[in-house]
């Protein structure tokens, strides 16, 4: 059996009940982490607190060569790690369907995502979310500025008065993580005209972190939000915008309408 666990979102600690079991009872566990990786957390500490040696796939050995994977699974309990939940990205829903026309079965346990974090902590009803989309680095897309689909995503959910989440890229080979502020102003400057600097502004977050930051570039008060209670707007500003560096990844919506105005 394949069995598909997510780690949630920060740390070895994140992990469901569920899936701390399969990996107890796991015969070989393979995790990848170029989607996305724990920001509060190593290998070494994942290997530690489930007592088990984690064997780390880049993207070829999960999307070209994951045959040794399948074949042991045909007969053995593989466990297959990311962080987020596991069925967020189509590598790994790719990889269930291998398995499928293998006739290797195939269980999931879910893990906490950063797109139910972000209705959370906006405090932005769910429901009121649109299409989301991913912004690449330049480098990443092969091409100039930000690609057309994702202007046209945002565009597409502001016109229905829907919230878009915009996962900003990782680049694990280079341990490089877009930030917030950075995606804002290439936003921008995509197209200030249907979109304008402000709308773009939405709220940033930094996620995940044990106190993940929240904050808004318009009249926005829900910018305010943090795990623990509320901080003020300079700090949390600070928090996104500030010289320090930050571990983790961020996120960046672009609101449509709020309670407040609609």
């Amino acid at each position: 059996m394949l069995t598909f666990v997510g780690l949630g979102l920060y740390d070895e600690r994140s992990i469901t009940v569920a899936g701390r079991e399969a990996i107890a009872t796991a015969d070989r566990v393979v995790a990848e982490f170029y989607t996305s990786k724990l920001a509060g957390a190593t290998v070494d500490d994942l290997e530690a607190y489930h007592d088990t040696e984690i064997e780390v796939r880049d993207r070829a050995g999960v999307e070209q060569s994951p045959d040794d994977v399948l074949a042991d699974a045909a007969d053995r309990d593989v466990v297959f790690l990311t962080a987020g939940d596991t069925m967020i990205s189509t590598t790994h829903v790719d990889l269930r369907l291998r398995a499928h026309d293998r006739g290797i079965d195939t269980r999931v346990v879910h893990g906490t995502t950063a797109q139910s974090a972000a209705s959370s902590l906006t405090g932005l009803q769910n429901y009121r979310f649109g299409k989301a989309t991913t912004l690449p680095f330049e480098r990443s897309h092969g091409g100039d500025g930000v690609p057309g689909s994702v202007v046209e995503t945002i565009d597409a959910n502001r016109e229905r008065g829907l919230h878009t989440l915009v996962f900003l890229d990782i680049d694990a080979a280079n341990d490089d993580y877009m930030r917030a502020d950075h995606a804002a102003e290439v936003l921008g400057e995509a197209d200030d005209d249907r979109l304008g600097a402000d709308s773009l502004g939405g709220l940033h977050e930094r996620l995940p972190t044990p106190r993940p930051a929240v904050v808004s570039r318009t009249n926005v008060t829900l910018s305010r939000v943090f795990f623990d209670g509320l901080v003020s707007h300079a700090r949390a500003r600070e928090a996104i915008y500030g010289p320090r560096s930050y571990p983790g990844y961020r996120q960046l919506v672009a609101a449509g309408h709020t309670h407040a105005n609609m």
